[in-house]
């Protein structure tokens, strides 16, 4: 794959998933800005030892890399990071939004605070990056942006409704950024990692944390930024294995005028979740127009 003048910008980069993703990149050529406000794990404090810290390996390496300590909930820090970048470099053409926070509690037991400082800081910070970013990369008609989705976000976790509503927003909102980038050549992809940070150090035995290495997502993350790259695909990474994960549309029933009831759906479910048949839609309209093209069977 050939990154030949490209530049990056990887938030939440100063350690584990992030750095490796810099690390990656800064090896294959690019340009790296490297992000990460330098907090504890829970978004408290910040330092900006960590980024510095990457960027000095990257250039031990040979690489070239600037550091940033802006969070990704300032806007106006975002905005001044894009603009430095595009002051040394002229260009940005990848953009990893990794960057993130965990403040775990079951629903109960969690305050709003905390239930709105993880959304803050996935899904606002993401958009916040991702808006800094999007009109440099419509005029260069050129720009790769990674979304950080996650199992949670697509099949739930317990003690994580906040993250879990951060990340599937995150997927949404990739999917309707895919549409609006294609023509101006700006693929805009979600990665799903299953990898051992200091974000799973306490629920993963060690063995685990070996076993997922943060290492072995980044090839993914390399892909997903390359002119290569799909668009609208959420794409799963860890220990070595790939996968990609689907919202799916199941053919489902329809019903007459007569029998729609809650009665005869709850009779039918079997039918309604049945996945013979099922598809993948590529965009929101294609529910209606399934609808639609089955209005025949009932009328």
């Amino acid at each position: 794959m050939d990154f030949t003048n490209r530049t990056a910008i990887v938030t939440g980069a100063g350690g584990g998933l992030g750095r490796e993703y810099a690390l990656a990149l800064g090896r294959r050529g690019v340009k790296v800005c490297v992000n990460d406000l330098g907090g504890a794990r829970d978004g408290s404090g910040g330092s900006a030892s960590a980024a510095q810290t990457v960027v000095d390996e990257i250039q031990a390496a040979g690489g070239i890399a600037i550091a940033n300590s802006a969070s990704v909930t300032d806007r106006d820090a975002v905005s001044a990071m894009v603009a430095e970048v595009m002051e040394k470099w002229g260009r940005i053409d990848i953009l990893i939004n990794n960057a993130g926070v965990l403040r775990d509690k079951s629903f109960a037991k969690m305050t709003l605070d905390d239930f709105e400082f993880v959304m803050d800081v996935h899904l606002m910070g993401s958009v916040n990056c991702s808006k800094a970013v999007w009109q440099h990369m419509r005029d260069a008609n050129y720009g790769r942006i990674v979304m950080t989705g996650s199992s949670t976000g697509c099949y739930g976790n317990f003690g994580q409704t906040n993250y879990g509503a951060a990340k599937l927003g995150l997927v949404g909102f990739m999917k309707s950024l895919a549409q609006e980038g294609a023509k101006n050549n700006i693929h805009v992809n979600a990665i799903i990692p299953v990898a051992g940070t200091r974000m799973t150090e306490d629920i993963m035995p060690e063995e685990m944390l070996k076993l997922y290495a943060p290492d072995k997502v980044a090839p993914a993350v390399v892909f997903l930024a390359s002119e290569e790259a799909p668009t609208n695909t959420i794409l799963g990474a860890g220990a070595g294995g790939y996968h990609a994960a689907h919202v799916t549309l199941t053919k489902g029933i329809m019903l007459t005028a007569d029998e729609r009831s809650a009665e005869t759906i709850a009779a039918r479910f079997d039918e309604i979740v049945d996945r013979t048949g099922e598809t993948v839609p590529q965009s929101g309209a294609e529910q209606g127009q399934l609808v639609m093209m089955r209005q025949s069977e009932i009328s």
